[in-house]
Order: structure tokens, then sequence, then C-alpha cells
């Protein structure tokens, strides 16, 4: 694995998986792995899980993660080519991330869109300068469009449930993205990046269900059954992942603050008795109810447990991959 920027950059998703699931058993198996090397962690934005379950899976391959919020300690970027700067950038990407790469074995980025211009942040432009000039692995910890770790994430988790699960572990599991309602907008990076590797995976089959004017870029939905009615899109689920996005069509914007489309328990009576996923953070008793989030079919707290794997799967695969 060269870099880790979206599924594109995985061989075998099942293989990773179970690699992931491997360290969840040996968390220390490959303690020697990464010894005397070192992760830049950089955040252009805040963080929590993302931010200490890849610690966590470095130190546990015996790296050393070193952090910096360039957000609040750093100065600030300028990404485009050939600026004149003289407004508030201070430094240009070109000067900043070839010292980086000097710095660490491994680059880590994450940052987010800013939902006023699509094509700009469609573009990826922020990770790919970073790739462009670093010169060694970057993994993204969330970019403009995607949020890789999350998806692999949500894959071990959907795979170790099937395992323990007698009535589902048989067949094709019945898996539905369903849009939340929120108070602010949100980026589609979840969603279009769980969609995207529903698509790679292909064990499933994958439903999404959301307002009109809340569909996905295609890019990322080939193969998905899109349906309008939540309700009908729920029936007989074994898998419900809730989250927001704003629109892509008419980006960044909210549409609905519908709070019908809330996850909750009578909703649940709908499916084949689901599991219910988050990425977190989560807005209790607007995106889901208490009685969900709290309740035995919720798997949240396992799969943001599990990011841990997730991220050390990904940064064995560099390191073997790069003689690192």
């Amino acid at each position: 694995m060269k870099q880790f920027i979206s599924v594109k950059d995985v061989q075998d998703i099942n293989a990773l998986v179970a690699k992931a699931l491997a360290y969840k058993k040996s968390p220390f198996s490959d303690k020697k792995l990464g010894a005397d090397k070192r992760i830049g962690l950089l955040f252009l934005n805040p963080s929590l899980r993302t931010r200490l379950s890849t610690q966590v899976a470095a130190q546990n391959l015996g790296m050393e993660p070193i952090v910096f919020n360039v957000d609040k300690e750093g100065w600030a970027l300028e990404f485009e080519e050939g600026a004149i700067m003289n407004g508030t950038t201070v430094e240009h990407i070109k000067d900043a991330a070839p010292i980086l790469g000097n710095y660490f074995d491994i680059l880590c980025i994450r940052t987010f869109p800013g939902l006023v211009d699509k094509e700009a942040d469609y573009s990826e432009k922020i990770i790919k300068q970073f790739i462009k000039h670093a010169g060694i692995p970057v993994v993204s910890l969330e970019s403009a469009t995607l949020h890789p770790l999350q998806s692999l994430t949500d894959i071990i988790t959907i795979q170790e449930s099937i395992a323990s699960n007698a009535s589902i572990k048989h067949k094709k599991p019945k898996v539905v993205l369903t849009w939340a309602p929120h108070i602010k907008p949100i980026p589609q990076c979840v969603a279009n990046s769980f969609s995207e590797w529903m698509g790679a995976w292909g064990e499933a089959d994958f439903v999404i269900t959301h307002p009109e004017g809340y569909a996905l870029s295609t890019e990322f939905t080939k193969g998905a059954t899109i349906e309008h009615n939540q309700d009908e899109a729920l029936k007989d689920a074994d898998f419900v992942y809730v989250k927001n996005w704003s629109s892509y069509e008419q980006y960044g914007k909210v549409l609905s603050s519908d709070a019908s489309w809330m996850m909750t328990n009578k909703k649940l009576a709908l499916t084949n008795n689901a599991k219910l996923m988050h990425c977190l953070p989560v807005r209790r008793n607007v995106e889901l109810s208490d009685e969900i989030l709290d309740g035995p079919n919720s798997l949240v707290t396992k799969e943001a447990s599990n990011r841990v794997w997730a991220a050390q799967a990904v940064l064995a695969e560099i390191l073997k991959s790069h003689s690192i």
C-alpha cells in the first residue's frame, strides 16, 4: 500500500479487515514493525477518535506519533500555485510539506471541506498538495470528500457482527445508509466514503435513503439502491448506518431539518432487528434517539473502538510495502 486516501488504495478489503481483526486479538504482535519510525499527525480541523485511535495504533506498532494542530499551533498555509502571499497565509505548502517529509516516515492529514465551493472541495486540493510535496506515504484522517479510515472501520464492525450473528451469517446482509437531521451543514465525507466502500466491498445489498435534494455524488454511489421513503428503505435491514450530510446538489445547504427522519425504536421495528451504526460525534435526540444509542442494537461504541484496529492495519501495510 503506497498511501491511504480512498478505497482505491486497497487491493483486498477482506484481507485488510482480517488483518485489523487479528490486531484486535493481538495488538502488539507487530511491535517491532515500526520501531525507530515516526508518524506525523497533522490536524487542520479538530478530532477525538481519529486522533487518539491513530496514535494508539502507531504505538502498538512501535512507532512514535507526533501530533500537530495546524489550525491552532501552526502558520496559516497557502495552497494556491503561484500565489502572491500578501494576505493572511504565511507559509506555502511547497515549503512546509518537504520538511515534514524529512521529519517523518508517514504523514497523516485531517482536513474538512469549506462547504462553499464544490469544485474546490471535490478537487481535494489540500491533501493532494501534501502528497505531491511531502515525498512520503500520506494517510487521510478525513479529507474534503472522504473518510476512508472510518469506512474501513465500518466494514470491520459489520463483518465482526455478522460472524457472531447466526441469523445473518449465511446470507447477504441488507445495509441501509440513512440521512438524519442536524442543526448545521455537515460534510458529505462519511456518507461518500461509506457508499464508496460498500460498493467496492460488494458483499451486501446496499440502500441509501434520504429526502429529496440530498443525493450524493454518483461518483460514490454506483451500485446502491436509492430510496426516498425511509420506512420503505428500512424494511428487513440488517444494519442501519445513520448520518447527516448537507446537500451536494445545492452545495453545503441544509434543505430539510425534518425531525421525522431521526432514528428511533419505532423505526427499528421495521428492520430485521438491525444493528445501528454512527461514526460519532452524534447529536443525541436529533440524529438518533437515546433509546437507540443506549439500546442493545447499538454498535456505536464497538464501531468507535474498532478505529484503532483499522488504523493499525493500514499503517502496518504501508510500513511493510515501503520497507520503511
